[in-house]
């Protein structure tokens, strides 16, 4: 006597012994290189070739712009829009600045050049700190 649910348990067996056929196919190796079809030129005498110029010397490093939060706490309750932050962020002499929710978790490394601005869920700041 055959169970009504043969057909379906057939029909899944065969879907699973597809799928691992066809994965069987596949392979994560690199297709192997080829060789090159030009011909070699320059097989002949060399010709000097002038040296290229000398590279740019590498930028002066940037002065460090450590942050204060003392003169920026008076913008407690301001809303965060992007003026405002970027404000903030000058008169706080920080380089950088991060935007937190109140309870939203973020690294605990600490940056003397960002100024963290914590806001409410009204978009309000709630505190201004360094690090």
């Amino acid at each position: 006597m055959t169970s009504p649910n043969a057909p379906r348990f057939l029909l899944g067996c065969a879907v699973a012994a597809l799928a691992l056929a066809v994965t069987g196919c596949a392979t994560n190796e690199p297709a192997p290189a080829t060789k090159p079809t030009s011909p070699v030129i320059g097989t002949g005498p060399s010709t000097p070739v002038a040296p290229a110029a000398p590279a740019a010397p590498p930028p002066p490093p940037r002065m460090q712009q450590i942050c204060n939060d003392k003169p920026v706490q008076l913008y407690i309750g301001h809303n965060t829009v992007p003026s405002t932050v970027e404000m903030i962020r000058k008169k706080a002499g920080a380089y950088m600045v991060r935007v937190l929710g109140e309870n939203q978790p973020a690294t605990m490394d600490y940056n003397q050049e960002r100024l963290n601005i914590i806001t409410n869920e009204a978009g309000k700041i709630t505190a201004l700190r360094c690090g």
